[in-house]
């Protein structure tokens, strides 16, 4: 923990309704610093998106928190994180889930998140090369799914590989037009919305 990341989680998060204990302790844990080009590192914490290159960002901190407290998932799920990016979302899941499986369609950004996250020495994080809309290549049921990129409505594979009453969290909307951030639960009829959508901007998922 440091000084940056207390005072993110102090003025941006808690502020906004952020209150699950496990997810403040795990967007102070993780160093967003070392998930950003060295370049950008002095507006790591700021309260907005920054570029990682590939045409891709990290998301502004109190979106991902917003994301990750919406799963409500415990210490013992498994979750799948569509679109890797920096790795960032997938280390803060890290902290408290038992298992993260992580897809991206960049090889490169695959490639160095991987590295990173071995790195800060996060060993329950599998990151693979895929098109996150047909889910984890090895057919699955996950206890929660978060996507980091919008598309126009919910890929038929995430829902397949969803576990029954559990969240699937993702932006929808198209790229240049409205975007919301929207949590869903599978039950036995399909999926349920819950709570209210967030507006957020998220570039398309690919």
């Amino acid at each position: 923990m440091s000084t940056r990341s207390h005072a993110m989680v102090r003025e941006q998060l808690v502020p906004r309704g952020i209150m699950d204990p496990r997810v403040l302790a795990a967007m102070e844990a993780v160093p967003r610093e070392e998930f950003v080009p060295e370049e950008r590192r002095p507006d790591a914490y700021a309260d907005g998106p920054l570029p990682i290159g590939h045409g891709q960002t990290i998301s502004q901190p109190y979106i991902v928190a917003a994301m990750v407290q919406a799963l409500r998932v415990g210490a013992e799920a498994t979750v799948l994180d569509v679109g890797t990016g920096c790795g960032y979302l997938a280390a803060v899941l890290a902290q408290w889930v038992e298992k993260v499986c992580s897809i991206d369609c960049v090889p490169e950004l695959v490639k160095a998140a991987s590295d990173r996250l071995e790195r800060l020495g996060v060993t329950n994080v599998e990151c693979r090369v895929g098109d996150g809309s047909k889910g984890w290549p090895d057919p699955m049921l996950f206890d929660g799914i978060v996507v980091s990129c919008a598309t126009p409505e919910v890929p038929p594979a995430l829902i397949d590989q969803l576990g029954m009453d559990r969240r699937l969290v993702l932006p929808t909307g198209k790229p240049n037009g409205p975007q919301v951030l929207e949590v869903y639960r599978r039950e036995a009829g399909g999926l349920v919305p819950v709570g209210e959508p967030i507006p957020v901007r998220f570039v398309p998922m690919v």
